[in-house]
C-alpha cells in the first residue's frame, strides 16, 4: 500500500492522507493564523478526531461535519456535548479511554493525556470529559500517535508497550502543554524513531521550538518539521 502524509496546518491541526485514501482532520482548527489560506475551506474530509474540548482544537468541526457529514470521533463527554450542537447521537463513535473505533479500515485508540478539557458558553464553563492522546492506525498498520495537549508524563512508556507507536506527534510550545524539555524525556519514553512538533509558534507564549528539541533528545529521533502547509511521509 502507499504511504502515509501527515500535513501540518499551524497549531495542532494535521490533515492525514491514508495509503487507502482515507483523508483524516485531526483537532481541525482552520481558522488558526499559521494555517495557510489554501487549507481553509478543505475539498474532502472523511473522518474527524478530537483531542478534547478546548476551542483551539474542535475548532471548525461543526461546520466541517455540516458539509461532508463525515463521522467525528472523540472522548464521550465532548462527543455527547457535539450531538447536542447537531451532530448524530451514538456511541458508536464515542469511546473513553482504553477503547478503540474502527471507521471504515482506520482504528483510532484513547490514551491517558494530563492537560483539562471545557468550553465556554453561555458565560460559564461546560466541562467537556478528560483529555486524551490518539494512537492512528492506518490501513497498512503504520501508528501515529497524537499526545493532544499533555505534559510529559510516565505513563507514555505504556502506550509504548501498549500500542508500539510508529511516529508521534507531541506539542513543544510550552506554557499550556510540554515544552522541548519535556518532549526529549516523552520521545524517550515512548521510544519512537520519528517524531513532528506542534503547538508552538501560534502565539508568542508557545516558545519552544523544533531547534531546542533537537539539541535536548537524549536517544536518536529524527524530528520532522514542516512549515504549515508542509507534509512528511511516514
Amino acid at each position: 500500500m502507499a504511504d502515509t502524509t501527515v500535513t501540518w496546518l499551524g497549531h495542532a491541526t494535521f490533515r492525514i492522507d491514508t495509503p487507502g485514501g482515507k483523508r483524516i482532520y485531526i483537532d481541525p482548527w482552520l481558522s488558526n493564523p499559521k494555517c495557510p489560506e489554501n487549507e481553509r475551506e478543505p475539498e474532502r474530509v472523511d473522518l474527524i478526531a478530537l483531542t478534547h474540548g478546548h476551542a483551539d482544537h474542535v475548532g471548525q468541526t461543526l461546520e466541517l461535519w455540516e458539509q461532508f457529514d463525515c463521522p467525528v470521533v472523540a472522548l464521550v463527554e465532548l462527543r455527547d456535548w457535539l450531538s447536542t450542537k447537531g451532530l448524530p447521537q451514538g456511541d458508536d463513535h464515542a469511546p473513553n479511554k482504553g477503547g478503540t473505533v474502527e471507521v471504515e479500515g482506520v482504528k483510532i485508540s484513547l490514551t491517558d493525556a494530563k492537560h483539562s478539557s471545557s468550553a465556554f458558553e453561555n458565560g460559564t464553563f461546560v466541562y467537556l470529559g478528560e483529555p486524551a492522546g490518539l494512537v492512528i492506525e492506518v490501513e497498512n498498520g503504520t501508528k501515529l500517535y497524537f499526545a493532544g495537549d499533555t505534559c510529559v508524563f510516565g505513563d507514555m512508556a505504556l502506550i509504548r508497550r501498549i500500542h508500539e507507536p510508529d511516529v508521534a506527534v507531541l506539542p513543544i510550545g510550552g506554557h499550556f502543554t510540554m515544552d522541548p524539555r519535556e518532549a526529549a524525556v516523552a520521545v524517550e519514553l515512548l521510544g519512537v524513531a520519528r517524531a513532528i512538533p506542534c503547538h508552538y509558534g501560534t502565539f508568542p507564549l508557545l516558545a519552544g521550538t523544533p531547534e531546542e528539541w533537537r539539541e535536548r533528545l537524549t536517544t536518536t529521533c529524527e524530528i520532522l518539521a514542516p512549515e504549515p502547509g508542509g507534509s512528511v511521509t511516514v
